[in-house]
């Protein structure tokens, strides 16, 4: 890694609040429920990074400044399954399904492309960029350089939020560019989740206390619309941070039903790890028994780490059932990542 990297100060970035002066590291999920403002990354693949800082306050996202981010040549992004791999994917998730396998699975891939000037790559200021760009209910940053954590995030989706013993949910399935192009698959798809989401807060939650509030609402999002809905529970008692984790990541919107099926199917056709896309990104304050972690999409983060140099990395993606055509299933993932890769990409043609 950089030096230039290390001169970057942690920090982290959610919700009208920054904060700063980094306390403590741990991937010990324990210490979410202990005391203290939390920052929160837990990778896809399982690894977990919670950082505790002593300073936060309440702090507006600042100003984009010229110069501050220079973001990867918008012609140099690569993709780790091309469309040929993806809606080859997509018959071979049909045949699972087919087979009573599985009922839905989710297809992604994750997008690379090299930094122009690493030294120039501050995820906060790419953070400026997309609070233009694409305004997004759980957007933040996360930037801890000496434990290989740097994110922006602009992400439209609740994991998990808990305020006190109560816990929620705000699973996504369903994706158009209007209202007008959401088909009967995508309310299909949303309950199965929203079924799958009900059965993981249950494992954790007192009996008879889960419920849904509302089922397949239309959001709409910049340059997009999805079916949101919300299920939330009572913790039982005894539980904590740690149980919740466990009983439900990773999130169900992004893996599939059953999980542990679709889980199986996303190794054998995937061929990059996820990282912190599709994981969950947000913040615990243990003090006041709080938090809410955003799933990882619509998700930027820097691999300083890479073999031919620092690598800006994205993933996309789509929720794939019987009724999927592939074609139409690929176009969504194009349309998940057009956007948000164009922002990032923005200030290349600024300063190339």
């Amino acid at each position: 890694m950089s030096a230039a990297a290390y001169d970057l100060a942690p920090l982290a970035r959610f919700g009208g609040l920054v904060a700063t002066d980094l306390r403590d590291v741990t991937s010990d999920p324990a210490a979410l429920d202990s005391t203290g403002f939390w920052a929160v990354v837990a990778d896809f693949e399982g690894r977990l990074v919670c950082a505790r800082f002593g300073d936060v306050r309440r702090a507006s996202v600042p100003a984009a400044q010229a110069g501050a981010w220079r973001g990867p040549d918008p012609d140099a992004w690569t993709s780790s399954l091309d469309r040929a791999a993806y809606t080859a994917g997509v018959r071979r998730i049909r045949e699972h399904i087919a087979a009573g396998e599985v009922y839905q699975a989710n297809l992604c891939r994750v997008l690379s492309a090299p930094l122009p000037d690493p030294e120039r790559a501050d995820v906060d200021a790419l953070t400026a960029l997309l609070a233009r760009g694409n305004p997004a209910p759980y957007a933040g940053t996360v930037r801890l350089p000496a434990h290989g954590v740097e994110i922006a995030t602009a992400s439209p989706e609740l994991f998990l939020r808990r305020d006190g013993r109560t816990v929620e949910s705000g699973p996504i399935k369903g994706t158009g560019r209007t209202a007008a192009d959401l088909l009967e698959k995508d309310h299909a798809e949303n309950v199965m989740i929203v079924d799958l989401v009900r059965n993981d807060l249950g494992r954790v939650c007192a009996t008879g206390s889960v419920t849904v509030p509302g089922l397949c609402e239309v959001e709409e999002h910049p340059g997009l619309v999805h079916l949101v809905s919300t299920v939330r529970g009572e913790l039982a008692e005894g539980a904590g941070w740690p149980e919740l984790l466990a009983g439900t990541f990773p999130p169900g919107s992004v893996t599939g039903a059953p999980k542990s099926s679709a889980l199986r199917i996303i190794a054998a056709l995937e061929t990059a790890p996820r990282g912190p896309y599709c994981g969950g990104v947000g913040w615990v304050d243990a003090d006041r028994g709080t938090g809410e972690l955003a799933v990882g999409i619509r998700t930027f983060w820097v691999d300083r780490t890479a073999p031919g140099g620092p690598l800006m990395r994205f993933g996309t993606g789509a929720g794939i059932t019987w009724d999927s055509d592939p074609e139409r299933e690929w176009a969504e993932t194009q349309l998940k990542a057009r956007r948000l890769l164009g922002v990032a990409s923005a200030a290349y043609s600024q300063t190339g």
